[in-house]
């Protein structure tokens, strides 16, 4: 296999992308990128510098003058405690600080800049062309490695996402209703969806509906294998 392969995914929150992408590139000795992550650095960083996450001028602003680093590592030691990476934002680990509500309901508008998309855009590439990557995100397939070996767009039922992402937020302590996770997920669907959340030409789509995240990876494993 090329040592270069590309497995580019792509879908909405919740459908089990984050997890699946780990265990894959685990299984196949691939880097595993988050670019998500590196969009919530950003935006965490926007927060701590008292800018605007709201106002795209500002942001621009802040990130062209600091050129601030993120970096993403293969967890080891202490880091073994759930993460799917370990994410350096100027070489502070922030792996927990950016999974936070805040951070989740302030990402979506600074990920959609286009500043901010190139300048993840151009770090998550040059990952990918060094070495085996499994990267997903909301436009993996379509702008940031448009010729990935497998590119796939991974969903779910909305019902099933929410209760997903319902169990993700109470095992970190944070006291949320199931309404309130539906409404906020629906809302977020809207705001990819018509911005840059598609499903391109050739890719796979796998509905993981009813499926555990050992099955995802079995099956995405097996379509590589098949490729070889």
């Amino acid at each position: 296999m090329d040592k270069t392969f590309q497995i580019a995914i792509d879908g909405p929150v919740a459908a089990g992308k984050g997890t699946t992408a780990k265990m894959v590139a685990a299984r196949l000795g691939f880097l595993y990128v988050d670019t998500g992550a590196m969009y919530r650095a950003l935006t965490l960083y926007s927060i701590r510098h008292d800018v605007d996450w709201g106002s795209e001028s500002e942001v621009i602003k802040l990130i062209d003058s600091d050129q601030p680093s993120v970096e993403l590592k293969v967890p080891v030691g202490d880091t073994h405690d759930g993460r799917l990476c370990t994410v350096l934002l100027n070489g502070e680990d922030v792996s927990w600080k950016i999974r936070t509500e805040e951070i989740s309901h302030a990402v979506s508008p600074v990920a959609q800049y286009p500043k901010v998309r190139d300048y993840v855009n151009k770090l998550a590439r040059k990952m990918a062309n060094e070495q085996g990557v499994v990267m997903e995100g909301r436009d993996i397939t379509g702008v940031v490695l448009p010729d990935a070996n497998l590119k796939i767009y991974m969903d779910a039922d909305p019902m099933e996402r929410t209760a997903r992402r319902h169990r993700e937020l109470m095992s970190r302590g944070e006291d949320v209703s199931l309404d309130v996770v539906y409404r906020e997920l629906v809302e977020r669907d809207q705001r990819d969806m018509q911005k840059n959340l598609k499903k391109v030409p050739g890719v796979w789509v796998l509905d993981t509906t009813g499926m555990g995240i050992d099955q995802v990876a079995d099956v995405i494993v097996a379509k590589v294998e098949e490729m070889k």
